[in-house]
């Protein structure tokens, strides 16, 4: 054990793993001695951590204590849903956002979806079963994946939050306007556009008013030359805020997006976001 603190290797046990047990039992009869605490409840993984109290609670108080434990709750890969997992999610919004809490559920896989639904929703058996026949009809649909982003999106977050997750998944993955654009508070934007390319602009610079092709190329390099902007106008496939817009188009304050972006695409999934300032 001396020679392997500190580490953790496939064909052992670090001194922080064998310990482990041993300052959970502990935790429990301190809970014991100082809060009268005879109940400690977990995961099934937790079984043999938390009896480890109850013994030790019976051979030093000669008293009795209980565990309970419950199913872990696990991917379709078998690894636990928890927060000592990676890609896990929170309740809490400054560590998962509503936006990025909906699209937790939305991406789980068909066979999570199903597990999940039985879990965590107050749905009766047959709804449950009616709706998976349902998405095994066109898994495409998502329907699952969709109720579980809904109504828990919902009940974590609320029905504003919930309304605006959907609004800026509309953005990215479906057919969205400029006014579910403007609907989006900045935060989420920015999230959403996380990892598309951006630039920023004065503000000053916009109110006198730019000429797309200048927009698109010297002013913030969403395309390389003003020749490429040229041509990805007459090929029709430029939008401002979600609005195909023709060569003469005029860029202007006009066109912020809550007072501070505006959102390029060319063709339906080539993003760039302008950082106004």
């Amino acid at each position: 054990v001396k020679k392997r603190i500190g580490k953790e290797s496939n064909d052992g046990m670090s001194f922080t793993e064998f310990t482990y047990q041993l300052v959970q039992g502990y935790d429990f009869l301190y809970l014991y001695q100082n809060m009268n605490c005879t109940l400690q409840m977990g995961g099934s993984d937790q079984w043999g951590n938390i009896t480890t109290g109850t013994e030790l609670i019976r051979r030093k108080e000669n008293k009795k204590a209980f565990a309970l434990t419950c199913p872990l709750v696990t991917k379709s890969d078998g690894s636990k849903f928890g927060k000592s997992e990676s890609g896990n999610v929170w309740l809490d919004k400054n560590k998962t956002s509503a936006y990025k809490f909906y699209q937790y559920w939305i991406n789980v896989s068909d066979e999570d979806a199903k597990n999940y639904i039985k879990i965590f929703t107050f749905l009766t058996k047959k709804e449950i079963e009616n709706l998976i026949i349902e998405h095994d009809k066109n898994k495409g649909f998502r329907v699952l994946q969709n109720h579980l982003a809904d109504s828990l999106t919902k009940l974590i977050h609320g029905d504003k939050e919930l309304d605006n997750a959907v609004n800026a998944s509309k953005i990215l993955f479906g057919k969205s306007s400029e006014d579910d654009l403007k609907s989006i508070d900045p935060e989420t934007i920015m999230e959403i556009f996380e990892g598309v390319p951006k630039s920023n602009l004065s503000l000053k610079n916009l109110k006198v008013g730019i000429d797309i092709e200048i927009f698109l190329s010297k002013e913030t390099n969403f395309l390389k030359s003003l020749s490429e902007a040229k041509r990805a106008l007459n090929e029709n496939s430029i939008y401002v805020n979600k609005n195909k817009v023709p060569s003469n188009f005029i860029v202007n304050d006009k066109d912020l997006i809550n007072n501070k972006f505006i959102l390029l695409q060319r063709g339906r999934k080539n993003y760039f976001l302008v950082n106004v300032k």
